[in-house]
C-alpha cells in the first residue's frame, strides 16, 4: 500500500500509539490500513467412490491438480464461498458436507477450509479458471501432479477419514517449501 484510500497521502509503515504491530498509517489524516490474512474456500466434491479435481488454467501452479478452491468474497459464509468456488472452476453444483481441514499457510498470509461435498449430478466441465476437470479415485489421482501443499494435506486427510469411515476435523500449520513432485509436506511449525 503506498496511498492512503481515504485521503490519497502517502502511506508509512509504524506501529500505531497502543499497537504492537507495524502497521500501514497515514500520518495525513490518521487512518491506520490493516493488512489481514485472507481466507481461501475449498471442497472435496464427490460423487459414489470418486472425487472431482481441478487442473489449474491460472497462474500460480499452471497445469498442477487441486479442488476447487479459492478466495472467499465479502457477504459469502464460507460454505456458500466454497460451492460457488465448485461452480467457478468446475461448473459443478455441490451440497455442502463437513468440516475437513483447516491449514494456516502463514508464509502467504492465508488460512485455507476445506469442506467435504456431495455433487448434485455427474455434470461438471472447466471453468475459466481450469484446463481440465474429472472425477477420480483415490487411485488414479495424480499425487505428484497436486498444486499446493493445502491441497494435498485435505485429500490425504479425506481419504483417510473415508477409509476410516470417519468425517474428522484436520488441522495444521503449514511453513517452509513444498516440493513439487513429492507427496510430501512441509515441515509443520
Amino acid at each position: 500500500m503506498n496511498f492512503c484510500s481515504n485521503c490519497a497521502a502517502p502511506i508509512v509503515v509504524k506501529t500505531p500509539p497502543g499497537d504492537h504491530l507495524p502497521r500501514f498509517v497515514c500520518e495525513r489524516c490518521g487512518s491506520i490500513h490493516y493488512k489481514n490474512p485472507l481466507l481461501v474456500l475449498g471442497c472435496v466434491p464427490q460423487w459414489e467412490d470418486r472425487i472431482l479435481i481441478c487442473r489449474r488454467a491460472i497462474e500460480p501452479r499452471r497445469g498442477y491438480w487441486t479442488v476447487p478452491a479459492g478466495f472467499m468474497e465479502n457477504g459469502e459464509t464460507m460454505q456458500q464461498a466454497a460451492a460457488r468456488e465448485c461452480m467457478e472452476e468446475a461448473m459443478a453444483q455441490v451440497e455442502m458436507g463437513s468440516l475437513l481441514a483447516i491449514v494456516d499457510v502463514p508464509g502467504a498470509h492465508q488460512v485455507h477450509v476445506m469442506f467435504r461435498a456431495r455433487l448434485y449430478q455427474p455434470v461438471f466441465g472447466p471453468g475459466p479458471e481450469s484446463l481440465e476437470v474429472k472425477l477420480v479415485t483415490e487411485a488414479e489421482i495424480p499425487w505428484d501432479d497436486i498444486a499446493f501443499p493445502s491441497g494435498l494435506f485435505t485429500l490425504q486427510k479425506f481419504f483417510a477419514d473415508r477409509a476410516a469411515g470417519r468425517e474428522d476435523h484436520h488441522f495444521a500449520e503449514l511453513r517452509g517449501r513444498f516440493k513439487p513432485g513429492t507427496t510430501s509436506m512441509p515441515e509443520p511449525a
